[in-house]
């Protein structure tokens, strides 16, 4: 990482540079304990690093309460040494009330030093620590300079993983590189995290006589996703924040009707939303943060979905949606009782739904037409003559919204997206959100021809084809089903 080969760097240059990690007291409230937890990383790390053993002696000596600053200030006293730099690694994932004492404390010790203190300290993580208050409610002001690491670009994410095939020879297969490109948009750590997994996490990967293929990157999003580690952990915890709510939770509905201002500057900076337009940040976290909404509603799901297959092993959608239409009868009440996205519970209970199916066996691509009113969803589904490449389209139906606009620019889209995806099937589902009215008068299905040559100028609303041709005569003509729930 970039703060070992800093450590490192320093290291190698006659300072004392001690790399610590905050995470292991990222789920810590107390606040004396958290505290003595970082100390103890960077006595680990003081021990490992530098043979100093000394500021474990101090916290065996010193009381529990004992504060940040005082043991951090007996340990440089000491040894004597005016060299001492920490690199604090996942800072921002302390608990705030803990984070906010660490830096008040350090703040307090930064007078003394470089005697009595630290010469140096950095902290890592994804938020610029000086949006945290002191007690007094002044910013933490003593930072010389704020780094924030940028995207990486498409030809940075490749001379990075050249640096891994010069180093072991493993080489990346071109299709792999563009894929870890797409799927993190460059984040920096997620494109370490998602190489990591790759090469020295998979035990095929670590055979460095074999290339990493596309496949072996796909198997490690998966991973890095079910895994969740500390960025995605982090990403979960944030996501009961109230400011993150208000500016997520639209996304998720597909309705983004206004500019978010400060808040979705907040949200941006944690890295999980990009804005002009708003959207979630990469493909991993569009796909991680439904997945942690509705993994409660996904484990309930796990002896319910039953995977319809065709005789030529693809799936059965249009059973699954009859299924899925069912269950959402009978459960979408108790499904969404839970959901702290209340408006978007929708559209996440039919991604949960989907997940569940492609965990059989295929993939599950989220779109989010913020503004629109719509979440897109490309299922694919493997099976020995290739893979199966579907479209579900939601819309929420709200009580003013007029049914057949709802669904002729929803069909529009579906098949703007089929031909885009070069998806076989198309499915437009209308969930409905006015309580008063019956179930009964919800449930309808349709069958809409589309013109695959003019699929967004088409109008979805014709039941026959063009020509006076069914949907099945002719390759230039793909039915939309629309499931009305």
């Amino acid at each position: 990482s970039v703060l070992r080969a800093l450590r490192d760097h320093l290291n190698a240059r006659g300072w004392r540079c001690v790399h610590a990690s905050c995470e292991d007291a990222s789920g810590v409230r107390d606040l004396d304990t958290a505290l003595r937890g970082v100390l103890g990383a960077i006595a680990s790390g003081a021990e490992d690093l530098l043979g100093d053993e000394s500021l474990w002696e101090i916290l065996r000596t010193a009381p529990a309460d004992a504060g940040f600053e005082e043991a951090l200030s007996r340990w440089s006293e000491q040894s004597g040494e005016e060299r001492l730099v920490l690199l604090l690694d996942e800072a921002d994932a302390l608990a705030a009330p803990v984070l906010v004492s660490l830096l008040s404390q350090v703040r307090s010790g930064h007078l003394d030093r470089p005697r009595l203190f630290p010469r140096s300290m950095v902290f890592c993580g994804l938020r610029d620590v000086q949006v945290y208050p002191g007690p007094s409610g002044i910013p933490f002001n003593i930072v010389a300079k704020t780094f924030r690491l940028a995207d990486f670009s498409p030809a940075e994410i490749e001379e990075l993983l050249g640096q891994h095939t010069e180093e072991t020879g493993q080489r990346f297969a071109p299709e792999a590189v563009e894929e870890i490109g797409n799927a993190t948009a460059g984040q920096p750590w997620l494109v370490n995290a998602l190489a990591d997994e790759a090469c020295f996490e998979d035990e095929a990967g670590r055979d460095r006589s074999r290339e990493i293929g596309l496949e072996a990157v796909e198997s490690a999003r998966e991973r890095l996703i079910r895994n969740r580690p500390s960025h995605i952990r982090h990403l979960e915890q944030k996501l009961t924040d109230e400011r993150v709510l208000r500016v997520i939770e639209p996304i998720l509905a597909s309705r983004v009707e206004f500019h978010w201002g400060g808040e979705a500057s907040y949200v941006e900076d944690l890295g999980f939303v990009e804005v002009g337009p708003l959207d979630i940040a990469n493909p991993i976290y569009r796909e991680a943060i439904p997945r942690i909404l509705s993994g409660g509603v996904v484990e309930s799901l796990s002896h319910e979905v039953a995977i319809s297959r065709r005789p030529d092993g693809g799936l059965d959608v249009a059973k699954l949606l009859t299924a899925f239409r069912r269950l959402f009868r009978e459960r979408s009440e108790w499904w969404s009782q839970g959901f702290v996205f209340r408006e978007a519970a929708p559209h996440v209970l039919l991604q949960a739904f989907w997940q569940r199916v492609v965990d059989a066996g295929g993939r599950l691509v989220r779109e989010y037409g913020a503004g629109r009113g719509r979440t897109d969803l490309l299922i694919e589904w493997r099976r020995d003559e290739g893979v199966q490449r579907f479209v579900v389209e939601c819309r929420v139906r709200r009580e003013r919204d007029d049914l057949e606009t709802v669904i002729r620019e929803g069909a529009a889209e579906t098949a703007a997206y089929l031909d885009r995806c070069g998806a076989e099937e198309g499915h437009l589902v209308v969930m409905d959100q006015d309580e008063g009215k019956a179930w009964e008068e919800k449930i309808f299905r349709r069958s809409l021809p589309m013109r695959r040559a003019s699929a967004a100028d088409a109008d979805p609303a014709r039941e026959v084809a063009p020509d006076g041709d069914s949907p099945g005569d002719s390759p230039e003509t793909r039915p939309i089903l629309v499931w009305g729930m």
